[in-house]
C-alpha cells in the first residue's frame, strides 16, 4: 500500500513538472510570438526590442526653450507670429488634420507673410514613431523644403496606428520613391546609425516641458492652445496680429 502511494505521488510530482514546463514553453512562445513584427513592404521580420526607445536614447539635451532655429519651418522669418505643431507620424488625428487643413493653413497665414510655422516631434504612439521622426529629422538636416516633401508623403502613406509600420526597410524604401534630390547614401547612414535620435528625444521632452500631451497640438507665439481645431488657431494668430498692430514699434 505504502509503495503503490508513493508511486502515485511520484507520478504526481511528474506531471506537475511536465505541465508547469509546458506552460513556460507556452508563455516563452507566445511571448516571442508578441515582440515579432512583420514589415509586409519587405517581408522582413523585426523585433520590437530592435526599434528605438526614449531610455535606450543617451545624451545631453536641454528640454526648455522652444530653439526653432533647429526646428523645419515654414514662411517668412521675420513673421510676427511664430506657431508650431507638435505632432506624431503614426497620428491618425495629425494626418487628418493636414488634409482637412494645411493647404488653407499655408495659403491664408504662412504665404500671406503672417506666420512662420515650425514642426516638432512628439513621437509618442510606439517605438516606429521615433524612428519615423529620427527620418525626418535626417531630411531635415540636408534640405528643409525636402522636410516638408517627406510629411506630406508619409501622412499620405501612413499606416494603421496599432501596428508597428514605419520601420527602417519603409521608410528607406518610402523616400527613395519618393523624395528626390537628397544624398540618399547619408540618409541611409543616418537612419541605420540612429544620427538624430537625440533630437527626436529633446523634441519629445521640450514638447512635454510645455505641456504637450497629445497630437496634433498648437503653439502661438509661446502659448499651447487648449485644442487643436482650426478655428481656435486662427483666432489664436490674429489676436497675435492684431497685438502686435496695436503695439508701438
Amino acid at each position: 500500500m505504502s509503495n503503490h502511494v508513493n508511486k502515485r505521488n511520484k507520478n504526481s510530482k511528474m506531471s506537475k513538472t511536465m505541465l508547469m514546463a509546458s506552460g513556460i514553453f507556452v508563455i516563452i512562445l507566445i511571448g516571442l510570438i508578441l515582440i515579432i513584427v512583420i514589415d509586409h513592404t519587405s517581408g522582413k521580420s523585426y523585433s520590437v526590442e530592435e526599434m528605438p526607445n526614449y531610455t535606450q536614447i543617451k545624451g545631453e539635451y536641454q528640454a526648455e526653450g522652444l530653439k526653432y532655429e533647429k526646428q523645419p519651418h515654414l514662411g517668412d522669418s521675420q513673421a510676427k507670429v511664430k506657431v508650431v505643431e507638435f505632432a506624431d507620424f503614426k497620428c491618425p488625428a495629425c494626418k487628418k488634420w493636414k488634409e482637412a487643413n494645411m493647404q488653407r493653413f499655408i495659403s491664408e497665414f504662412v504665404d500671406s507673410g503672417k506666420v512662420e510655422l515650425f514642426f516638432i516631434n512628439y513621437a509618442f504612439i510606439d517605438r516606429d514613431s521615433i524612428l519615423a521622426a529620427s527620418a525626418g529629422e535626417a531630411i531635415a538636416k540636408q534640405d528643409n523644403d525636402k522636410f516638408w516633401e517627406f510629411y506630406d508623403v508619409l501622412y499620405g502613406h501612413q499606416g494603421d496606428e496599432s501596428k508597428i509600420w514605419a520601420t527602417e526597410s519603409f521608410l528607406l524604401d518610402l523616400v527613395k520613391e519618393n523624395i528626390n534630390g537628397i544624398d540618399y547614401s547619408l540618409f541611409e547612414k543616418d537612419l541605420k546609425e540612429h544620427t538624430y535620435m537625440l533630437d527626436v528625444k529633446e523634441d519629445y521632452k521640450t514638447a512635454g516641458h510645455y505641456g504637450v500631451n497629445g497630437t496634433p497640438q498648437f503653439m502661438v507665439n509661446g502659448k499651447l492652445l487648449p485644442d487643436s481645431s482650426y478655428e481656435g488657431l486662427a483666432n489664436a494668430i490674429n489676436e497675435q496680429l492684431e497685438a502686435t498692430a496695436s503695439s508701438p514699434q
